[in-house]
């Protein structure tokens, strides 16, 4: 009998409801918070027992609101997403435009996947882009088909690359910089070593893509999205795209114009996703009337284009809602005490594997890069500074630890969002990753170990 399955959203229904029956056996605990260079960190001497809060059937059914209501920014940021890019689709200028560079690229197809997974993983290794990649997947997903490829071509040129330079980062401000700042290390020392390992993380994520568009190319029915992209051409393409015209070409100029304010918005201004969100907006709003569609009817695709993707929006919330009930149960600082103190007496090369092991197990709970930052590198700077493993090794296994899992795990959102917007369930997703996940993963291992034999400073 073939196994059945479940849907996504009754995946992370499963974990939340998991997560509440844990906070019956996890004994509540808690460390203090103190305010150090401005930033909000746990005070590692400090845990203690607290009044437990197991989470009952009200704090079960209060998880989704409760995750919607705090990550409601980027919730509604996909939902403009997703209506600018409905309004850009009503013009025209997205299909007409990629099969204009299909037709230019002629033999020279085979490039387009190394040469955008490598511009991803650029992103992802110094700004650190993450929610970002959202925008682009809606275009990479017609871009894919037209090449012969599949969806998950698609999402893995954007989130695999992204998250390939994102977790060998030698720049990015939201984890290293956070990081080396909480530990007291020089701003983005030891570069050269994480450019390195930047460099390998990215060639071993470029031949993986590679090699897989080349196969679906030649044989489609291998694909594991294979009947889902069928059916997907099914509903999309009744409608061929019309010939690339005048309008198109301003609409495209302006699309290329909000990305460049986009990158100088995030490296500069410090634009956040609320910042963004405006962006996308005020994109919407120009790019309608400028391909020649009424004011209605640019409100028409708006509406359409975020409603396509109320699945997708809605996801995070799930995803947020395991750890609301951990957190609210105060269970998330005695899972980080209790993989902090199975560390103690191993040798300091195991060590610092050790806090490899760690990090990435936390990642599952504390999905946010600066939250897992300030939430164990006070508690494991000060452990590796008695078993002889680095500062500068210790941020790298938190970096690799907060940043290898960010596509494969549930409970990360905005990852949960994108597999909603490309239309695949995490299953298949995961079957196809997996391959690839491994590889990373002992890579990682492998940069932790070397950085610690040769102790990897300043300090």
């Amino acid at each position: 009998m073939k196994l059945r399955v479940p849907h996504t959203y009754v995946l992370l229904v499963g974990l939340i409801a998991l997560a509440a029956v844990s906070t019956w056996i996890i004994p509540a605990g808690s460390y203090d918070r103190v305010v150090a260079d401005g930033r909000e960190v746990v005070d590692p001497l400090s845990y203690h027992s607290v009044e437990a809060r197991p989470a009952g059937p009200g704090a079960f059914i209060l998880a989704f609101p409760r995750g919607l209501r705090e990550i409601a920014e980027i919730v509604f940021y996909i939902f403009i997403i997703g209506g600018a890019f409905g309004v850009l689709d009503r013009t025209g200028v997205i299909r007409s435009g990629v099969r204009g560079l299909v037709r230019r690229l002629g033999r020279n197809k085979g490039l387009i996947v190394p040469f955008l997974t490598v511009v991803f993983a650029v992103g992802g290794g110094t700004i650190g882009i993450a929610e970002e990649t959202l925008v682009f997947l809606p275009a990479l997903l017609l871009l894919a088909r037209s090449l012969g490829y599949d969806s998950l071509v698609a999402g893995g040129v954007a989130l695999v690359g992204a998250n390939a330079g994102f977790a060998g980062a030698f720049m990015n401000p939201f984890t290293v910089g956070v990081a080396q700042g909480i530990v007291g290390l020089p701003l983005f020392s030891g570069l050269g070593f994480r450019l390195g390992l930047w460099t390998v993380m990215t060639a071993v994520t470029v031949v993986f893509l590679t090699r897989y568009a080349k196969r679906v190319a030649a044989r489609p029915e291998t694909s594991l999205v294979y009947e889902l992209d069928r059916a997907r051409e099914t509903e999309t393409d009744a409608e061929g795209p019309e010939p690339f015209a005048r309008k198109h070409l301003a609409v495209l100029g302006l699309v290329v114009a909000s990305l460049v304010l986009l990158v100088v918005g995030a490296i500069r201004w410090r634009w956040g996703i609320l910042e963004l969100s405006g962006l996308f907006f005020g994109l919407a709003i120009v790019a309608g009337p400028l391909g020649g569609l009424t004011l209605d009817d640019t409100a028409r695709a708006f509406v359409r284009g975020a409603a396509d993707i109320a699945y997708a929006a809605l996801i995070v919330g799930l995803a947020r809602g395991t750890l609301v009930v951990l957190r609210d149960a105060r269970v998330v600082d005695t899972i980080t005490h209790g993989l902090a103190a199975s560390l103690r007496g191993l040798p300091s090369s195991m060590s610092a594997v050790g806090i490899y092991v760690v990090q990435n197990l936390l990642h599952f709970v504390v999905p946010s890069g600066s939250g897992q930052a300030a939430v164990s590198m006070p508690v494991l700077a000060p452990l590796g500074d008695l078993v002889g493993v680095t500062r500068q090794t210790n941020v790298l296994a938190y970096q690799l630890g907060n940043g290898l899992t960010n596509v494969f795990i549930p409970t990360q959102g905005y990852f949960m969002a994108a597999l909603g917007i490309l239309r695949i369930p995490w299953t298949k997703w995961v079957r196809w990753l997996l391959p690839l996940l491994l590889i990373w993963l002992a890579i990682g291992c492998a940069a932790v170990v070397v950085a610690s034999l040769v102790r990897l400073g300043p300090f």
